[in-house]
């Protein structure tokens, strides 16, 4: 009786949420206050795998269930990225039977660092991926070492650990464990011998807190490393990207397996090679994921092109207070051949919480990026304007708008590459024409 109670209130109050165009976490809040153990009472399919980290979370899950249903799963994920407890417990509830069995072959769940420990504490994810861990909203989630340590309490009962092996924090999850793999990148044409970026997290072992040593880094501080002290980074890469070409958009996965880049980035490779590592990792033939995955095109809205007047241009989303996120749009846009405009737009840090904070932006690599006009826009543009101080860009190629709707005018030409969060996007793409 609890668990048809709470499907029937579940799917009316996501009914009810549809037709006030409402958020899609409200259901499985109120279920689980009213009921909150629902969750460990669903019967789950043999598949149910969990994604987490800082960064990539929700293209991961969107290309490995892409993935999953090209190798004839039928698959159920978060889509609209409702991470949290109550997000996925609306998802579950409204895809299982009135007697609480899950209705697909596998569950793909995108959660949130700080609150798998609640939401797994109700039933054990068969593989748990971990695409990262970076300085990520710092005002809320501090420094990756306390996120380190409350994920690490959610991945504790996952049969399984896909692990991202080039980042010496989340592989330090598989210490003392027999039932994980890693997924890496090998020596490339993007490797480099010192750390890209503003900062360095990758100089203590979080094991024994030596100092790491590396034989290339890759992106910020995730490269081929080792702990000369414990021996940290021993372990042997199950799936590791072999080649890179950036610039005719593609990679090659352990020699064999060759993957085309709808968007060229290291930030997008290891997206990719994670969803290849997990869905073969569930049974998925390496050839079919491997063409699943071949040029997809992201369906999340991370990255949106549009019209705008007589120019065209190609929206990056970027997460505010999260420098990795940043960085790979500027690695990406300053690769881009041709003219072209950029504009940065700080209106509201997040849609979750209010804060003034921007001490962030000072962990982005302005100083790398590589365009003939660049406009800063949003309430905060005069604190962008101050960081871009800091850098050599001339100051003759750097325009101050702080009005969004001006901004939009000013960028009617040509092309533009706009670079914001999804707390700031609509201000823009509500004013132009967007590609269907």
């Amino acid at each position: 009786m609890k668990i048809f109670l709470s499907v029937i209130i579940c799917r009316f109050l996501s009914f009810l949420g549809r037709l006030l165009k409402r958020g899609s976490s409200m259901p499985g809040l109120i279920v689980l206050r009213l009921f909150p153990d629902v969750l460990s009472r669903l019967v789950f399919p043999e598949l149910v795998i969990a994604v987490s980290g800082s960064n990539g979370k929700t293209s991961t899950v969107e290309m490995l269930a892409d993935a999953l249903t090209a190798n004839g799963k039928k698959v159920i994920y978060n889509r609209e990225g409702s991470n949290q407890t109550e997000g996925i417990c609306t998802l579950l509830l409204n895809n299982c039977t009135l007697k609480g069995k899950i209705k697909a072959d596998a569950v793909v769940l995108e959660s949130d660092e700080r609150y798998a420990r609640l939401t797994f504490r109700h039933f054990s994810p068969s593989h748990f991926v971990v695409t990262n861990l970076f300085r990520d909203q710092m005002t809320r989630n501090g420094h990756p070492e306390w996120i380190f340590d409350l994920l690490g309490r959610g991945i504790s009962s996952a049969k399984k650990l896909i692990l991202n092996g080039d980042d010496p924090l989340v592989s330090a999850y598989g210490k003392g464990r027999n039932d994980v793999k890693y997924f890496g990148v090998g020596r490339t044409s993007v490797s480099s011998d010192t750390c890209k970026g503003m900062y360095n997290d990758g100089f203590w072992c979080p094991v024994c807190h030596g100092r790491l040593s590396y034989d290339y880094y890759t992106m910020s501080h995730v490269g081929r490393f080792m702990c000369p002290s414990c021996g940290h980074g021993s372990f042997d890469i199950s799936y590791q990207v072999t080649c890179i070409d950036l610039d005719k958009k593609y990679i090659i996965v352990n020699g064999n397996k060759t993957i085309s880049l709808a968007l060229a980035s290291c930030y997008n490779v290891y997206n990719i090679l994670a969803a290849y590592a997990a869905c073969v990792e569930a049974g998925g033939d390496p050839d079919v994921t491997a063409k699943a995955l071949s040029g997809h095109i992201l369906r999340n809205g991370r990255v949106v092109t549009f019209k705008n007047g007589n120019g065209r241009g190609m929206l990056l989303v970027s997460k505010h207070e999260n420098s990795m996120s940043y960085n790979q749009s500027i690695e990406y846009v300053s690769r881009q051949k041709g003219e072209k405009t950029v504009l940065f737009i700080v209106d509201a840090i997040s849609r979750k919480y209010f804060t003034g904070e921007t001490s962030w932006l000072y962990d982005i690599d302005f100083g790398a990026l590589k365009a003939e006009r660049i406009i800063l826009s949003g309430k905060y543009c005069n604190d962008l304007r101050e960081r871009f101080s800091f850098t050599d860009i001339p100051d003759e190629t750097i325009t101050v708008e702080p009005d969004i709707e001006k901004a939009v005018r000013l960028t009617s030409d040509g092309f533009t590459y706009v670079i914001t969060c999804f707390s700031d996007m609509a201000k823009y793409l509500s004013k132009v024409e967007v590609d269907k």
